[in-house]
């Protein structure tokens, strides 16, 4: 990986059009839908955390707070070419350090299976049954974040 640059935007960012686009192509184009007929406003809450690279995006991830304790960690995205080569473990780190900086203490997300490992090696535990979301087969996980990661 050359120079990445890892930080948070909001949805008033000259780069948020260029994070939607991102997010359209990597999570919803492949599986047949479009990121532009759902409803975005709740991007407004999010902290939108980027990886970028020169003038490119090449990762993102979102917390959507859900309690003043409990954040939500969606829409993880890596740029197909740089996919196992730590820019997703970079951005979810990230991520935990941007919730407990923040004061929350729990993360949970709905990982894609194929996404489950990931998660799993980055301290997440699966809890629940299997569902469907957005056409494909997800599970839920957690991690409950120390005082220091």
């Amino acid at each position: 990986m050359k120079e990445i640059e890892i930080r948070e935007i909001d949805v008033d960012s000259d780069e948020y059009p260029e994070v939607l686009s991102f997010r359209n192509k990597y999570l919803r184009e492949p599986i047949g839908l479009n990121l532009f007929e759902e409803d975005l406003s709740d991007d407004a809450e999010d902290y939108i955390i980027i990886a970028k690279e020169g003038k490119h995006i090449r990762g993102c991830v979102m917390l959507h707070p859900k309690t003043t304790d409990l954040i939500k960690l969606r829409q993880m995205a890596i740029d197909e070419a740089l996919r196992g080569k730590g820019l997703g473990k970079i951005l979810v780190t990230n991520a935990e350090e941007t919730a407990l900086e923040n004061g929350y203490r729990t993360i949970v997300l709905h990982a894609r299976i194929t996404a489950r490992g990931f998660y799993e090696k980055l301290g997440y535990a699966a809890f629940g049954d299997i569902f469907t979301e957005v056409g494909i087969p997800h599970i839920a996980m957690q991690k409950e974040l120390g005082e220091a990661l």
